[in-house]
């Protein structure tokens, strides 16, 4: 049963969301700070440009339960990363412009997130970096802000030495690979993020890259209208609340829509979710402005990868979120791991549950390759 409302034009209806979870899942532990110390031994990115998804992975199996497994995931997956590519020159406070969105340079942004973190408390450096890079958040198709989200995460569950290391990786990759959206949106409407994502127009051209995708977004009929059709919050609390709607409403698009393409769709509700969790550690003056670059990105990516015809009905029985999240564990691909993250997450915001958004998940391990 899919018990998740829509938030009407100040978003004070819809999803409960996190800070009114029944419960939450299992706390991190020390396999997880092992692994994020194996897996800052390589790059953030392999093969060009796909991003290293292992910390994100590796928290999400933690948090859910399946610390047993990590190392084993780690062993299959660190066989194709690479290493931690050489440093080019120091990133300062004051030439830190210059390297804004230069890839070349993120092992220089990644010692310069770590020095921060070194002097200053980690919610004081967040705090700081957030706005600066909240325009580029579609940068390498919004991974970095979601590598921030999961740090943020299990940071928030203890502050131990690997996981304030894993924000500095994250937030180092988030500024190498700052991109802005190529068209500005402003939320100005009254529709709720479910309305506003249906009306969203498709790009022409679907069988492209995440920036020639991105590039084709000004010239599309319609696109900017539609994109800022969505309501604006009116305050914090109402910017909390419009993103959990916006991280219900993706995930449940991703039952009919996600055939598109059924990897890159999935950040259309992780990257909105990325940001809800890091709410709690930012000034409450970011929210709103949180919400309308999450919505912008989350938009973005559904009219770049999102089909244009609906799937048939997925059939299930009924569904258990800690077995879902296992047959996402023994699927093994990040991404699928990743959505069920997400959908477990919105699951929890309902006494009831929802089975639309855990319908999410095993779609995509019905649509996504198992890791090998």
């Amino acid at each position: 049963m899919d018990t998740t409302g829509s938030t009407d034009p100040a978003g004070s209806a819809g999803p409960a969301g996190p800070t009114d979870a029944p419960g939450a899942p299992t706390a991190p532990s020390g396999a997880l700070d092992e692994a994020l110390e194996r897996l800052h031994t390589t790059g953030p990115e392999f093969h060009g440009f796909l991003s290293n998804h292992g910390p994100m992975a590796v928290e999400a199996l933690v948090r859910h339960g399946q610390a047993r497994t990590v190392h084993r995931w780690v062993d299959r997956y660190a066989a194709k990363l690479e290493d931690v590519p050489s440093p080019r020159a120091p990133v300062t406070d004051t030439n830190w412009q210059q390297a804004l969105g230069d890839p070349r340079r993120v092992t220089d942004w990644t010692t310069y997130m770590a020095r921060q973190v070194a002097d200053r408390p980690w919610r004081a450096v967040l705090a700081e970096w957030w706005p600066r890079l909240l325009p580029g958040i579609a940068g390498a198709a919004t991974h970095p802000v979601i590598r921030v989200g999961h740090a943020v995460r299990m940071l928030e569950q203890g502050e131990e030495a690997p996981r304030v290391a894993e924000l500095a990786h994250a937030l180092g990759y988030w500024a190498a690979r700052h991109t802005p959206l190529p068209v500005t949106v402003r939320p100005t409407g009254n529709a709720s993020p479910d309305e506003a994502l249906a009306a969203l127009p498709h790009i022409a051209d679907q069988r492209v890259g995440v920036l020639a995708g991105l590039a084709q977004l000004p010239a599309t009929e319609g696109w900017p209208a539609a994109a800022e059709a969505v309501a604006a919050p009116d305050g914090p609390e109402a910017a909390r609340r419009q993103l959990a709607a916006l991280v219900a409403a993706a995930t449940h698009r991703y039952v009919d829509y996600a055939h598109g393409d059924a990897v890159l769709l999935v950040h259309a509700a992780t990257a909105p979710n990325a940001v809800l969790r890091t709410l709690p550690a930012l000034p409450r003056a970011l929210w709103a402005p949180s919400f309308a670059a999450a919505w912008a990105a989350s938009a973005a990516l559904t009219s770049v990868y999102s089909a244009a015809e609906p799937l048939p009905p997925l059939r299930t029985g009924p569904l258990a979120p800690e077995e879902v999240f296992a047959r996402a564990t023994a699927h093994g691909d990040e991404h699928a791991i990743k959505l069920t993250d997400t959908a477990l997450d919105v699951a929890s915001w309902t006494p009831a549950g929802d089975d639309r958004a855990l319908t999410a998940a095993l779609r995509s391990l019905d649509l996504i390759r198992p890791h090998s």
